[in-house]
C-alpha cells in the first residue's frame, strides 16, 4: 500500500515538472535583494513664502506685489488689484497703507450663519485692507503727460 502511494506521488510530481525535477531540487535563490527603485522624492521643494511683501509706508510702483496668500487673509483696498491666486498688487505708484475695518456680513448670507453663530455675543469682526495712496501730481494732468 505504501509503495502504491509513493508511486502515485511520483507520478503527480512528474506531471507538474516532467523533465526539470532535478533542476528544481538544485536551484539556488539570490543572496541579495533585487534593487527596487521606489523612493520618496517629494518634499524637497522650498515653501511658497506666503505673506505681505511690502510694509506699511513703503513706496511701490504700479505692478509691485504687495501680498501673496492662499486664502483671503488680506483684502484689496483702493488702487490695489487681485490676481487669480489671490495675490494683491499695486495698480498705481504710491505709498502702502494697511487698515483694519469693521466687517458686518449680510444678515442671511452663508458667512453670517456659519461665522457669527460661533462667536460670543458682542464680538466684532475686522478685515485687513491693503491700499495704495497714489502720489499726487502737482499741477499736471495725465493727459498732458501722454501727449
Amino acid at each position: 500500500m505504501a509503495a502504491l502511494a509513493s508511486l502515485m506521488l511520483k507520478s503527480r510530481a512528474s506531471l507538474l515538472a516532467p523533465s526539470h525535477s532535478c533542476l528544481l531540487e538544485s536551484s539556488r535563490f539570490a543572496s541579495k535583494k533585487s534593487g527596487g527603485s521606489s523612493k520618496n522624492l517629494g518634499g524637497k521643494s522650498p515653501g511658497r513664502r506666503f505673506g505681505f511683501k511690502k510694509q506699511d509706508g513703503d513706496f511701490v510702483h504700479a505692478g509691485n506685489i504687495l501680498a501673496t496668500q492662499r486664502e483671503m487673509r488680506y483684502h484689496p483696498g483702493g488702487h490695489v488689484g487681485m490676481g487669480t491666486n489671490n495675490t494683491l498688487y499695486a495698480l498705481e505708484d504710491g505709498f502702502v497703507r494697511f487698515t483694519k475695518e469693521v466687517y458686518i456680513p449680510a444678515p442671511r448670507s452663508p458667512e453670517a450663519t456659519s461665522v457669527i453663530t460661533k462667536l460670543p455675543r458682542g464680538a466684532v469682526l475686522y478685515k485687513t485692507f491693503i491700499s495704495v495712496l497714489p502720489v499726487k501730481q502737482e499741477g499736471r494732468f495725465k493727459l498732458v503727460d501722454l501727449v
